[in-house]
């Protein structure tokens, strides 16, 4: 039974997919959290005409609604780099090691379905139309 869910996760798309449901769900919280406790007030500390506004400006001065952040970009793009670093070394680097040793026979890929196997699935599929 472990044997075939291995083979399961080591096939097709099935890492992909997991590698974008971790990049949307749990990590990008944490490292949101993190980037707007810790590093945004670093951000906001280099400029900014008043402490709430941070690092930018405002176009029309009297408009707060015209204020450009460019903080929270900086932010935004410390965010994904922290998040894709995670998952590259995480998931892709060990998935990638695990794919090089099959190709190099050191560990078995996903087992193929033996000539009986095959034959007995064939003969209960004629049986089943037979029957019908």
């Amino acid at each position: 039974m472990l044997k075939g869910f291995k083979d399961f996760l080591m096939r097709g798309n099935v890492i992909d997919l997991a590698v974008a449901v971790i990049i949307g769900a749990a990590f990008t919280t944490i490292v949101t959290s993190f980037t707007d406790g810790l590093i945004k007030p670093l951000i906001n500390s280099a400029g900014g005409t008043k402490a709430a506004e941070g690092l930018g400006f405002r176009i029309i001065g009297t408009n707060p609604s015209t204020f450009m952040d460019f903080g929270t970009v900086i932010n935004a793009a410390v965010n994904f780099v922290i998040v894709a670093a995670i998952v590259y070394f995480v998931i892709v680097l060990p998935v990638k090691h695990i794919q090089e040793r099959r190709k190099r026979g050191q560990e078995p890929g996903p087992s193929e379905p033996t000539d009986v196997e095959l034959l007995t699935e064939i003969r209960d599929l004629l049986r089943q139309q037979q029957s019908r």
